[in-house]
Order: C-alpha cells, then structure tokens, then sequence
C-alpha cells in the first residue's frame, strides 16, 4: 500500500496573486493498493460530493501520469481521508493533485523529481502557487518562464500561526477568477508589486509589523468581496484582534489572518463577526507546515 499526505495551502497571502502559497498543517491522506478494477472510498470533507468514479480527480491525476511513465496497473482501490475543506481556498484540488501525483510516481518507482513533479502539478492544476507549497511546504515564490515553473522556498517564521475561518459555502475558483477585470490601472498594479516585495522581505526576515502594509492588495480581493459576505468587516476586526495581517484564502470564501500571539482571541472574533454578517463559519489555529507532502510505501 503506498499512503500520502498532503498539506492544505493558501495563496495569494494578499499581494501575491497566482504568485505565492503558504503550506499549512491540516491533511488529506490517499492510500492506494493495486486492485483488479478501480474502487474508491471517501471520508470526511468532500465525502457527500467528491466523485467515487473514473471523474475522481486524485485518480484521473494518477491515470494521466502514468500514462505518461508508460506505466500499467491493473486497478486500484483509493481510500481517500480528507481534512481539507472543498472548494474554500484552502487548495483541497491541488492536493487532489498533489496526492495523485505521488502515488503515480510511488508505483512508477519515484522517475519524477520534485522539478518534473512541479511541472506536472501546475500543468494540471492550471497555476504553480498551490501545487508548489503543497509539495515542498514552507511559503513558495513561484513564476512560470517559457512554460517553467520556477520557484524559491523560505522556511516560515517560528512564530508565525494561521487562524483560518472557513465559511459553510463553497465558491468556485473559476467564478471567482471571472469577476476579476482584465486590466487593472497602473497604481494598482505598481501597489501590489511593492506589497508583494515586502510580504516576501517579511516573512524571510520574521518582521511581523510590516505584514500589516505587506499583505494589502488592489488586484483581487475587492471584486472577490461580494462572494464573501462580512470580509471587510471580518478582516477588519481580526486587525484589531491582534492579527499582524489578514488576507483572503487564495481566491476565497476562507480568510487567513497571520498572528505571532493571542490566536483564539483572533479566532473568536473572526467566527463573531461572520455570524453577525449571516455566514456560518468554522475557524481553525493552524501552524505553517514546514514540509511538505510525502509517500510512504508500506507492505
């Protein structure tokens, strides 16, 4: 049997749009053994919508690379645990990916290198933040040159922690990325490009005052805020919590705020001020995950 876990991811940290990911430790684990056909199990997140069939996105990624290894299975049996919620910006399809990805290159014997692994994630997935944090952990820098993911990895502040708040309703990545304009006004562009520098200088560096400034942005999170009933207010009162900043989760409806103290005083708030805007939402402390997703192959 091969076992993978995957972190959860968060991109964007405010400025740094299809640019930058953070892992964080909360897991969706794929066990798969050779069958005669394919079955696939499913529990916890997910478990009441995500496909049990040839749709499965963690096997139609494992078909796909080993159609690509030149590699035959007879079938397989998929027990999927999910700790990710779906379709909240916490990247539960990348991990999707992710996992499928390395149980394709467990029973092709480990071809694939975290460069090829990159490659192949990102082609599937559509972008490299997700895909990149998931596999290596930590927060990535990534850019895409001639077809190339190129990435950086910066081991995350010992201090750093995550308070999450994840409303009940999903929002899908492609409606969110539809309300996006497809030019946006030099000063806004010039604004996230030096908010971006600085989250990236920041987080190297462990300097949590200047995450305030560095995780503000012009690009998405105003035309996603619609979607999010409360964000504003959200964000807000998770500043005056104590959060050092906060940010919509990738293209949303989660909401990330970055603390070095007093997380389940921001974690409270955050949950009380959703419900004063009508949104039921969990909230979760969670730390960076400085690792990455990995397989083990178990007799």
């Amino acid at each position: 049997m091969i076992r993978v876990q995957v972190p959860a991811t968060v991109a964007n940290l405010g400025p740094g749009f299809d640019c930058l990911a953070m892992a964080l430790e909360l897991y969706n684990v794929v066990e798969a053994v050779l069958a005669a056909g394919l079955s696939v199990e499913v529990s916890g997140e997910g478990a009441d919508v995500i496909p049990r069939d040839g749709k499965n996105l963690v096997y139609r990624t494992i078909s796909r690379l080993l159609s690509q290894l030149g590699v035959e299975v007879p079938g397989l049996r998929l027990r999927l645990i999910n700790q990710i919620p779906a379709e909240r910006g916490l990247g539960s399809s990348a991990a999707a990916v992710v996992g499928g990805a390395l149980v394709a290159n467990a029973l092709a014997g480990g071809k694939l290198g975290p460069r090829e692994l990159v490659n192949f994630c990102s082609s599937l997935e559509g972008h490299p933040d997700n895909v990149t944090a998931a596999l290596l952990g930590g927060i990535v820098v990534c850019v895409v040159d001639d077809g190339e993911v190129r990435w950086l990895k910066i081991n995350p502040p010992p201090r750093l922690t995550c308070v999450v708040a994840v409303p009940d309703f999903p929002l899908s990545t492609r409606a969110a990325r539809e309300a996006l304009p497809a030019q946006v006004p030099l000063s806004d562009a010039v604004f996230n490009i030096s908010r971006a520098a600085m989250l990236v200088a920041s987080l190297q560096q462990g300097e949590f005052d200047l995450l305030g400034v560095a995780t503000e942005d012009r690009l998405h999170q105003a035309y996603r805020s619609p979607f999010v009933p409360g964000l504003k207010k959200v964000m807000a009162a998770a500043r005056l919590a104590g959060a050092r900043g906060v940010a919509l989760g990738g293209a949303g409806p989660a909401v990330v705020a970055f603390a070095d103290a007093n997380p389940a005083l921001i974690a409270r708030v955050m949950g009380e001020t959703f419900r004063e805007s009508g949104v039921r939402a969990r909230v979760m402390v969670l730390k960076p995950a400085a690792a990455g997703a990995r397989a083990l192959e178990l007799k």
